[in-house]
This record gives C-alpha cells, structure tokens and sequence, in this order.
C-alpha cells in the first residue's frame, strides 16, 4: 500500500466522522429548535385554549400555508439534483424556494397588517399569534439567508454529488421549518 492510499484512506475516515458528527449537531439543533416551538404551540392551547378569532383570514392561512408546502417540495428537488451533479436544476429548485419563501413571508406580513386591525398584540390571542406567526417568521428569514449563501456558493461550483453538506444541511432546516409551520396553521387556524 503506497503512502498515496494510506493517506487517503485516513482522510476519508476524516471526512465521515466529521460528517457523522456534523449529521448529529445538526438533529441535536433541530431538537432544540422544536422543544422552542412545542413550547409556543403549547401555550397557545394553555393560555387561550381552542378560542379563535372569526377575524383571521382563513384563505389567506391556507394559501401561504400551500406556498411553504411547495417550497419544500423545492427545496427537496433541489438536493436531490446536486446530490446526483446536476447543478442547473439545483440551482433553479433552489431560487425557485427562495422565490417562495419570500412570498411566504409577504403573505405573513399581509396577515399581521390585517391582524393588527381585528386582535392586538395585547389580548391573549393577539400575544399567541404574533409570537408563534413572528417566532416562525424568523427562522423563515434565517432560512432564506442560508438558502441565499448556498445560491451564491452553488454558482461557483463550490457544490458537487461529493460534497454538499452545506445543501443537506440547509434543506434539513428548511424541512423542519415546514413541519413546524403546519403545526402552527393547525393551532392557529383550524382549531
């Protein structure tokens, strides 16, 4: 066995503990992240119970609610192509979720707009929803910042099928952001 291989055999053993733990960091976050919004969705039951206003918009809940959902999808296709090497359809999934994401976050800044106007911030169900619609909001706009960071470096052909963590990563938030998010269109606007 030439110096060559042993060296590059211990990299690789390198590369996938590294990547191991990298993999485990990221679902201990994401854990924590949840405990966060368990802790608001269960206020939310705690404090106001099943009440719910007849003043929310319920079209509205259910269209940003289908945009994030298709953003997912995106988002998903998006590292499924770089997973394989193709980097046009990565990086066209992958703006297409950014495009998305962005309209969610118009639609929730519409929402709180009219909100404002029918519950304030200062009744108990006005406290709930601007906490849980703006808690969410933020890790939205963090996600869009990843996203963009990994657009910027998906141009420079810093991604391939060997090395795309940073995507995986990214999409695993992002995934986890959905899932929170139907939770909360659930609490807020069905119950």
């Amino acid at each position: 066995m030439s110096t060559t291989t042993v060296h590059h055999h211990h990299q690789s053993e390198g590369n996938y503990s590294k990547l191991t733990t990298d993999r485990v960091g990221l679902w201990l976050f994401l854990l924590s992240e949840s405990m966060l919004f368990l802790g608001l969705l269960s206020a939310r039951f705690y404090l106001a119970g099943t009440f719910r206003p007849p003043e929310l918009n319920q079209a509205l809940g259910v269209g940003i609610t289908s945009i994030l959902l298709v953003s997912s999808l995106t988002m998903f296709r998006s590292e499924v192509a770089i997973r394989h090497g193709d980097q046009s359809s990565f990086l066209r999934h992958l703006l297409i979720t950014i495009v998305l994401s962005i309209l969610f976050l118009g639609g929730v800044a519409y929402e709180w707009s009219q909100a404002f106007t029918h519950f304030s911030p200062n009744t108990v169900f006005g406290t709930i929803f601007f906490s849980m619609t703006g808690m969410h909001a933020l890790h939205v706009l963090s996600g869009i910042f990843l996203m963009l960071l990994i657009y910027r470096n998906g141009r420079s052909g810093k991604y391939s099928e060997h090395n795309h963590w940073s995507v995986e990563a990214t999409a695993k938030y992002w995934h986890m952001v959905d899932v929170v998010w139907v939770f909360f269109y659930a609490a807020l606007y069905l119950v």
